[in-house]
């Protein structure tokens, strides 16, 4: 039987600085990814009225997940992952958007098992109902309620915007590569592998 990973798609497998671009050519600014201390964006732009910022993104969202760019080495890992474990993305992104987040994965060649759009950050129910035995996320509250609601482990890659301590369940990684080693580690490809040679 295969290890099934749930893995968040925005600043995981996208990477984290997607949004500030459009950002900064909207609203004039000059943020960069350490300007981003909180995960709710409108903390850093604080002399926009409220609900500007939550109305451009509606507007914009369809175009900014077209043309995020993927993180540094994902795409290759997750591939080589796609032989030995089942990948289930499971995004707070909305059914709106289904359509451009297929499209971003098929022109990206991203391997996936899954992809599933809940609408909300919640995503300890989506994550239970299809059983996952790792998840990857980048939103620090997330990352903590899956892993001490599921009791599995829960990689969180390591932004400005999610700082605060973490429970041993929690893996703070600093990148993909990193990532790769501890699932190397603890999930065992490298045993797999070496089976599958014999």
């Amino acid at each position: 039987m295969r290890y099934r990973f749930g893995i968040d798609i925005d600043g995981t497998v996208t990477c984290p600085t997607s949004l500030i671009p459009h950002i900064n050519k909207q609203f004039n600014s000059e943020l960069t990814l350490d300007d981003i201390k909180e995960y709710d964006l409108t903390s850093a732009l604080p002399h926009l009225e409220p609900g500007e910022f939550y109305t451009w993104f509606r507007e914009a969202e369809s175009s900014i997940y077209a043309s995020s760019p993927v993180s540094d080495n994902a795409k290759s890992i997750l591939n080589n992952w796609k032989e030995h474990y089942e990948l289930f993305y499971i995004s707070a992104r909305g059914d709106n958007v289904s359509n451009i987040t297929l499209d971003w994965f098929k022109k990206h060649a991203i391997a996936y098992d899954h992809i599933e759009l809940i609408g909300t950050h919640k995503k300890i129910e989506t994550a239970k109902k299809h059983n996952v035995d790792l998840f990857f996320e980048d939103k620090h509250d997330n990352a903590v309620e899956i892993s001490e609601e599921l009791d599995i482990p829960v990689i969180l890659f390591d932004t400005p915007y999610n700082q605060e301590a973490v429970p041993n369940g929690v893996i703070r990684v600093y990148d993909w590569l990193e990532a790769e080693q501890w699932v190397k580690k603890e999930f065992g490809v490298q045993s797999t592998l070496t089976a599958q040679n014999k």
